[in-house]
């Protein structure tokens, strides 16, 4: 088998791993999960400890 041959199926076995994953859900289920993943994200973001998105906020909002 050549090098040629090899570097073709690392690119083949490398290709099948990317984001055709199946998770058994249909695109409309998987909207959902992401939105809901999403706004869970938001909301512990907000629940933090005041960290540097807060505090860029608040000068932003005190150069009016």
């Amino acid at each position: 088998m050549g090098q040629r041959d090899r570097d073709r199926e690392r690119s083949l076995s490398r290709k099948s791993q990317g984001k055709l994953k199946e998770d058994g859900l249909t695109p409309e289920q998987r909207r959902e999960r992401d939105k809901k993943a999403l706004e869970e994200k938001i909301s512990k973001k907000g629940q933090g400890d005041g960290g540097e998105g807060s505090a860029n906020r608040n000068k932003a909002a005190g150069k009016k």
